[in-house]
């Protein structure tokens, strides 16, 4: 049976008053199936092509930002009992995490559907209206958010996504915000890294940069663990590569370690316990 939804396009917008933007997510809310779920691409060479004064790092926090707070909204909701009154649209929640006013981020009016499967149709829809737009020649043959998705359903399936906030770890000179966090004695970050890409000099320039982002991190004094959520290529001339950039990665000075796509539901389970039996100790 088909059931109504709404959904709403996040769009950059670098000058509000030109009316030009750049689509870059989707939100999708079907209440009579408790669902509520956000797409979005933190990749932005379309955008720094466009407008020359364009701010990447930023852009790609407030995304991820937006996209784990819906995330974790969505979590939330599919844990309520039944509406009593009469919900709102996804532009609604999307307005809960991203106010609307002059910002260059921006949801748009809801746009409304029937679907008898709502995750199946937030895919459709983010392709439609974000990922058709991107060049498929720049693109890595899986994004980071597309790897996410991997590891984030089996999360949702446990009822644990909620509990992964937002933290940011200060170096000396530099700071990243991990979006899918949680913390008991120290700091866990669980970070998807694909390196489903196009060559061996692209693979191991992502390796490389992760290990000076983590250097540069490790030297701010907070000790944290670093989950990395590998995305492996699949293209299998690329798999001495995919091993040397673990090489590089295994010497991230922090303590870490390798999630494979495969061990997805091992992981999820193994986070499930590991956060009730923190739950029990500190409620107790």
């Amino acid at each position: 049976m088909k059931i109504p939804y709404t959904f709403s396009i996040l769009r950059y917008m670098h000058d509000v008053l030109s009316g030009e933007f750049v689509n870059v997510g989707v939100v999708l809310f079907a209440p009579k199936a408790k669902y509520l779920n956000a797409l979005c691409t933190s990749r932005y060479s379309r955008i720094s092509k466009l407008f020359s004064d364009f701010d990447g790092e930023h852009f790609r926090k407030s995304v991820r930002y937006i996209q784990a707070r819906l995330e974790e909204e969505g979590e939330r909701l599919s844990n309520e009992l039944p509406f009593n009154e009469a919900p709102t649209g996804a532009q609604n929640f999307a307005a809960k995490i991203l106010p609307i006013d002059d910002s260059s981020l921006q949801f748009s009016s809801d746009g409304y559907g029937l679907t008898d499967d709502p995750e199946k149709t937030i895919e459709q829809l983010y392709n439609r209206y974000v990922e058709k737009y991107y060049v498929k020649a720049e693109r890595p043959s899986r994004t980071d958010e597309e790897v996410w998705r991997v590891y984030k359903k089996p999360l949702e399936e446990r009822r644990i996504l909620g509990y992964l906030k937002a933290h940011k770890i200060t170096g000396n000179n530099y700071d990243y915000e991990f979006p899918y966090s949680w913390k008991n004695e120290t700091w866990h970050m669980n970070e998807p890294i694909s390196f489903d890409l196009i060559d061996t000099d692209e693979l191991l320039d992502k390796a490389h940069k992760w290990l000076g982002r983590m250097e540069s991190l490790y030297d701010g004094g907070e000790k944290f663990k670093l989950n990395v959520l590998l995305g492996s290529p699949r293209d299998t001339r690329l798999k001495s590569s995919y091993l040397k950039a673990q090489n590089i990665l295994n010497k991230m000075p922090c303590d870490h370690d390798f999630i494979k796509e495969e061990e997805a539901d091992t992981f999820a389970e193994d986070l499930k316990k590991d956060i009730e039996k923190h739950v029990i100790t500190r409620e107790t």
